[in-house]
């Protein structure tokens, strides 16, 4: 059986590596200046983790090590940690690091700490939830994105296959069909343009030849040649619009693709991105009526859809919400992470421990007391949009709380 594609065209240089462009400049940086640190990529499966790490270990051929944190044990780890005394720096790679135990985890920490071992962790989870605190502080954290359509369609197009395939020619709507169909993982799209190069008689592949060999699932919202993220948009833009009539068409076209996994994920967003605190009920309703569909399948779930985006589009709107949260992650991802204060930390070997106010203690369940990081004392979030009865009453609660709190 012969080496599968996806695997011959894996990059071998950080140049070859589609999209992260910022991560690959940084990667090359420390590494042409002898820099490279401990450091945790994480993100979705296909994302590119392990060629960029691979990439990296390229650099130290005779001091780089493997580590898997789901299959290896602490022996294991301690055959390396010897192995990486002949070494001035080991690069050390741990796969899955979020399943690393935590006697593990401690046993490696001085290492890392001291800089002996350049720990390279990869995971599919958040390191900021999945991982040792005491591992996060001392590494770099970066999150890898996948590629957008645009640039694995570039990529496609771009692929030189005339050694493998020497008379082979391909349409260039293929590749923008396959991109699409790639959700996003570049592998995916190889693995689909070398199933119909090896499975077509014909020596030209064009639309037709496409639709004979992939799965209907994989290309059927191109069949009238429209971008799926464009009617994917449109969509939602409609919901958002309150326009009933709009979001049906766009929401047939939907249906029409067959991908109802995706269908329901941009739906569930929907509901929270811009009907929110207008209509809290309709989260409620949206989930069930998701999970309705997703139980029964096409063709019946056309019903549950249809009417659950009615309802979405008759019902009121706010984005307050939406906004709250994008305005609290813009300071956190500024660098605004300021110290938690010290009477609301749950340690009572803390001085201030005893200076928290616990708020069932007090009239009406609610006390006048500092929540924020002093540094954002005063600062607002939350800024209600009172068109709505619901949010208006929201509003009302939340304007009477602040008043005591501050």
């Amino acid at each position: 059986m012969s080496q599968p594609l996806a695997d011959r065209l894996r990059p071998t240089t950080f140049e070859g590596v589609i999209g992260n462009e910022k991560l690959k400049i940084l990667l090359e940086n420390l590494i042409s200046k002898d820099q490279l640190s401990s450091l945790i990529l994480y993100g979705p499966t296909g994302v590119g983790k392990t060629t960029i790490a691979r990439i990296i270990a390229s650099y130290y051929p005779l001091n780089h090590f493997n580590f898997n944190a789901s299959t290896d044990n602490k022996h294991s780890l301690r055959d390396i940690i010897d192995a990486a005394k002949n070494y001035n720096h080991t690069i050390l790679f741990i796969d899955e690091i979020h399943r690393m135990n935590r006697d593990i985890q401690d046993y490696l920490l001085p290492y890392v700490e001291k800089g002996n071992i350049i720990m390279i962790g990869l995971t599919t989870e958040n390191p900021y939830i999945s991982v040792n605190p005491a591992i996060r502080s001392r590494v770099s954290i970066y999150k890898l994105t996948k590629p957008s359509t645009e640039e694995i369609e570039k990529y496609l197009k771009n692929l030189d296959l005339s050694d493998l395939y020497p008379n082979s020619t391909i349409d260039e709507d293929v590749f923008k069909k396959i991109a699409v169909a790639a959700n996003n993982e570049v592998r995916s799209g190889i693995n689909m343009l070398e199933l119909v190069l090896n499975a077509s008689t014909s020596l030209h592949i064009d639309l037709i030849e496409l639709e004979k060999y992939l799965p209907q699932a994989q290309i059927s919202a191109f069949k009238t040649g429209d971008d799926y993220y464009d009617v994917l948009s449109a969509f939602h833009k409609s919901v958002r619009g309150s326009d009933v009539n709009a979001a049906l068409y766009y929401l047939a076209r939907l249906i029409q693709a067959n991908d109802l996994k995706s269908l329901v994920r941009r739906i569930k967003a929907i509901v929270y991105e811009d009907i929110g605190l207008a209509n809290p009920m309709m989260g409620v309703k949206v989930n069930a009526a998701c999970e309705i569909a997703e139980s029964i399948g096409f063709p019946e779930a056309v019903n549950a859809l249809s009417a659950i985006v009615i309802d979405m589009c008759i019902s009121p709107k706010s984005n307050a919400a939406h906004l709250a949260i994008n305005e609290a992650l813009q300071d956190v991802s500024s660098g605004k992470t300021y110290p938690v204060p010290s009477h609301l930390i749950n340690n009572p070997t803390y001085d201030n421990a005893k200076d928290y106010k616990y708020a069932h203690d007090y009239p009406n369940h609610i006390v006048k007391q500092d929540y924020l990081p002093k540094e954002l004392q005063g600062k607002t979030y939350y800024k209600p949009q009172t068109h709505t009865k619901i949010e208006k009453a929201y509003a009302e609660e939340y304007e009477k709380n602040e008043k005591i709190i501050k």
